[in-house]
């Protein structure tokens, strides 16, 4: 049996709840200048309020809606620092890796491969004779937008990394005693969690299995490398490239991107490309780089979980 990365002092699963309750609060907090700079604006205009996220996010600059937008994270990050301090008494680093400190080689690593692999990919697409992407760079206002997305972006997949890979992977290990248990749930919780996404709405609900897939991958490398490493580089270089490359009207991140994609939303196959093919080589490459073995225990095996006077299994 061993035990699962990080995990130093366990409680009940209800303090998670409740933990997850105050981060969710924190987050509504959050939400509030985004929500009245929305109904300003909209009273302004002497329209109606928006009613799906797409409409919000379009609503004033671009600029604004992002920064205000990512605010909510920066107050959810500070209520998940309260419950990780003060009531579970640990770390951030108990809750992002085993080692005894971050290893940030590993999360430059993950955020320079992936980062240059999808900027390989954009410019392939654009250099191809049917591109839907548009030129779209409008110098003063991408300069914000690089400022405003190297700042907050981070925190923001931070956070999402720090809550799903760490927090609650080692909540639900309290529920059940093998790895499989908390890596199911929270990449399903991860991918259920976008279901407001613009492009949920254009696309339909199809499109949360990227989501769980997505989460599932980020669980995997986490898992493996026995801690959140790498799941931190590969989550802020997805979201960074995500607003600074490519924007278009069913994304969630409306930017002065780039590139704009003027396809009308559509199911195809190159949606699940990263499913099918580029978090499968991701896995293999990070599996050689950092010599995981072990597999099956790793993603499926025994957890050991520590009590703070008497080490026991649950």
């Amino acid at each position: 049996m061993t035990p699962l990365f990080g995990l130093e002092r366990p409680l009940n699963f209800g303090w998670y709840l409740l933990g997850s309750v105050i981060v969710i609060v924190a987050s509504v907090i959050g939400q509030i200048p985004f929500t009245v700079a929305i109904a300003f604006k909209t009273m302004a205009s002497g329209k109606g309020l928006p009613k799906t996220m797409k409409e919000m996010l379009q609503v004033m600059d671009l600029n604004l809606s992002l920064f205000l937008l990512l605010l909510t994270f920066v107050v959810a990050f500070a209520g998940f620092y309260v419950v990780i301090r003060f009531m579970h008494k640990q770390t951030l680093r108990s809750i992002a890796t085993s080692r005894m400190q971050l290893d940030w080689k590993r999360v430059i690593a993950a955020f320079s491969l992936w980062a240059i692999l999808t900027l390989i990919i954009t410019i392939i697409s654009y250099k191809a004779s049917d591109t839907t992407l548009v030129w779209n760079f409008q110098p003063e206002r991408f300069l914000i937008l690089a400022l405003i997305a190297v700042a907050l972006i981070p925190l923001q997949t931070s956070l999402e990394e720090f809550l799903f890979r760490g927090y609650l992977m080692q909540g639900f290990a309290q529920l059940h005693p093998h790895r499989w248990f908390p890596l199911f749930w929270t990449s399903l919780i991860f991918g259920l969690l976008h279901i407001t996404n613009p492009e949920v709405e254009a696309l339909g609900y199809v499109v949360l299995f990227y989501y769980v897939g997505t989460g599932l991958f980020l669980g995997i490398i986490t898992l493996m490398d026995e801690g959140m490493e790498l799941a931190l580089g590969f989550h802020a270089a997805n979201n960074l490239m995500a607003a600074l490359l490519i924007t278009s009207d069913s994304s969630i991140f409306q930017t002065y991107a780039i590139f704009k994609d003027t396809e009308k939303p559509q199911l195809s196959l190159e949606l699940f490309l990263p499913l099918l093919v580029l978090y499968p080589l991701l896995i293999f490459i990070f599996s050689k780089l950092y010599r995981w073995t072990d597999w099956k225990q790793r993603l499926a095996g025994p957890i050991l979980i520590p009590d703070p006077t008497n080490t026991k299994t649950l």
